[in-house]
């Protein structure tokens, strides 16, 4: 028993040293995290139905991302290369509302990566 811990702890030692060095020659070449991120409206919010809101967002594309659309529930939007901005989302009718980021490839295929918000139009 004391020897599965102690290649644990080893194991686990190396895989340190190899972040570090990983770090210290040059950690800056190694890709960011693909991620999405919509800073406004939170989700769950309450807009007013009839309105136009700017959807703010950040993301970053992975290897096989080429750009992302924005859908409204069933209804997808332009195609988006800005990594961070503003997309003006198109007027609701009342009732809620599922807002979802999608990346695609170049042939408008999805990648996997989406995050949704759910809006509340009064």
């Amino acid at each position: 028993m004391k020897s599965s811990k102690l290649r644990l702890s080893v194991g686990g030692f190396i895989l340190l040293l190899a972040i570090l060095a990983l770090n210290a020659h040059g950690a800056s070449n190694v890709s960011p995290a693909v991620g999405i991120k919509i800073t406004s409206p939170a989700d769950k919010s309450q807009i007013d139905a009839g309105e136009e809101y700017p959807l703010k967002y950040e993301v970053t594309l992975g290897a096989g991302d080429d750009h992302f659309h924005v859908w409204v529930d069933d209804s997808r939007g332009p195609g988006i290369h800005d990594t961070k901005g503003v997309y003006t989302l198109p007027k609701m009718s009342p009732g809620t509302h599922v807002i979802t980021i999608k990346f695609v490839d170049k042939g408008h295929v999805p990648t996997g990566p989406q995050k949704s918000i759910t809006l509340y139009a009064k």
